[in-house]
């Protein structure tokens, strides 16, 4: 007996016990916080939920994998005192506001709270808060006038709400209200819109006075005008009154006499439609009946032909079916296997062609890489040669061609170097002091383009040192008396 009673106390213990741990972990949520409970919360459509927030209710908090903490709703009031804020007309403007932001209570704002706001203070959450508006109140003024910033209040303030609470939702604050005290720049360009604004009120002022003045006279005038008129017009309507009685006595006397004959001629009429409407039914009965039989024959031989059709369609269907399964259904399968054949021969033709396309893709991409390596070092070697010469381009261009003379010179010469001079025979006469022979080569040799015209066709200009000393007097021409004439040996006859 006492043992039993007492497992009774240790089962009334531990039911105790488990109870107030219940009612421990079991946490209500104020009005005025959001209960957000974190840890192994469950799952949602992306993965892991990060917590649970609750407004307005309760919940279990189980221990060891679960925790919680509140956030607090109360408004946070944030007076932004922005100078300096570049407009759309690149004015700078000073807008003072003051804001009322506070934690949102949107289910997917609660979340975005919890994992941005969860553990910090009110100052921390004002600071932060502050650093948006400031920024997107910057943007805002940017993309609109001053003209609409000052007298089209309530855009600016749906302009400020959107951008500024669009923002703020990302970590979970919502703004509850925003107020602009004032609006100043420091070239006093608004104060000489609210003075063009007071001058234009007043000139629209004066202008209405003076206008009431003119409505005034001219509505003395319309009235005399209409008191003459009135007089005249009640003058008139009494001389007509009387010639309208008199009218109107003799029109009642004509419509009494017109009204008997009329009544007379009514019953003649009534008695002819009496007669022409039963005569009028008597055909329309003799009609329907000769119609009716018509219809009852004409029934008869529909149905006789109907049957006649419906037995013959019967016979073409049977004929179409045979036909079909002897010759359409073998025509099918013929032609969705040629259909088949085309459709894997035209995407082997595919899967070459895009093999082949991606190769001249590759080979192409290669040969631009190789060339584009080739312009980027013979860049970097210009930028070399440029910077060797301090930086001057015309040492850069003399030092290139320094560089280059022996093969300009050379090419020069390999002009001329594969010239038989051995199969030519010159004929000289010796006259005139200069040799023939002297002329040919000298004419030769001057027929071969100078270096420096060679580098103007380039664009190029040579150093004067290259180019040789210039004489100001011109030489004397010698007088050619000579008469040389060059043959090809092969072509004249050998000289005895």
């Amino acid at each position: 007996m006492e043992t039993l009673f007492v497992f009774i106390i240790i089962a009334v213990v531990i039911t105790v016990v488990i109870i107030s741990w219940f009612v421990k972990r079991y946490k209500r949520c104020p009005s005025d916080k959001i209960l957000v409970v974190f840890g192994k919360v469950g799952k949602n459509q992306t993965g892991d939920r990060t917590a649970k927030c609750i407004h307005g209710g309760a919940a279990f908090v189980w221990p060891i994998i679960q925790d919680f903490d509140y956030l607090d709703l109360t408004p946070i009031p944030i007076t932004v005192d922005l100078k300096n804020a570049l407009s759309k007309q690149n004015i700078r403007v000073n807008v003072p506001c003051r804001f009322m932001v506070g934690i949102s209570t949107e289910p997917g704002v609660m979340t975005n709270a919890a994992e941005r706001l969860l553990g910090l203070n009110l100052k921390t959450i004002h600071d932060l808060a502050s650093d948006i508006i400031i920024g997107q109140l910057r943007v805002v003024i940017a993309t609109m006038q001053i003209e609409e910033i000052n007298s089209d209040r309530e855009k600016f303030l749906v302009n400020v709400s959107g951008a500024v609470e669009h923002e703020l939702k990302k970590i979970g604050l919502k703004l509850i209200n925003v107020n602009v005290t004032d609006i100043t720049d420091e070239n006093g360009y608004i104060d000489a819109l609210g003075k063009e604004a007071t001058a234009g009120a007043k000139n629209d002022a004066l202008r209405m006075v003076a206008e009431k003045e003119k409505e005034g006279a001219i509505g003395q005038a319309n009235a005399r005008k209409e008191q003459r008129i009135q007089v005249a017009a009640a003058n008139s309507e009494a001389q007509i009154g009387e010639a309208d009685a008199q009218m109107k006595q003799r029109i009642q006397v004509a419509k009494a006499d017109s009204e008997a004959v009329e009544g007379e001629n009514n019953a003649k009429i009534t008695v002819a439609n009496s007669n022409a409407d039963r005569r009028k039914a008597e055909a329309e009965a003799e009609r329907i009946a000769m119609s009716a039989e018509k219809i009852n024959e004409a029934e008869t031989l529909r149905a006789s032909y109907e049957a006649q059709k419906n037995a013959e369609l019967a016979r073409a269907e049977k004929k179409k079916a045979t036909q079909a399964a002897d010759v359409i259904v073998p025509a099918e399968i013929d032609k969705r296997r040629i259909e088949i054949e085309a459709e894997a021969e035209a995407e082997r033709i595919r899967r070459i062609a895009k093999g082949n396309a991606d190769s001249i893709y590759y080979e192409m991409e290669a040969k631009a890489k190789g060339m584009m390596e080739m312009l980027q070092k013979q860049a970097e070697g210009f930028n070399s040669l440029v910077r060797s010469a301090g930086n001057n381009p015309n040492d850069a261009v003399k030092m290139m061609i320094a560089d280059k003379i022996t093969e300009i010179v050379k090419m020069q010469t390999e002009a001329v170097q594969n010239l038989k001079i051995d199969k030519v025979t010159v004929w000289d006469s010796m006259s005139g002091g200069k040799s023939s022979t002297a002329n040919f080569l000298s004419g030769m040799l001057g027929s071969l383009p100078p270096l420096n015209d060679i580098f103007k066709s380039a664009g190029l200009e040579l150093p004067d040192y290259l180019k040789g000393k210039k004489t100001d007097e011109p030489a004397p021409k010698a007088e050619d008396t000579t008469e040389a004439t060059v043959v090809n040996e092969e072509e004249a006859p050998k000289a005895e």
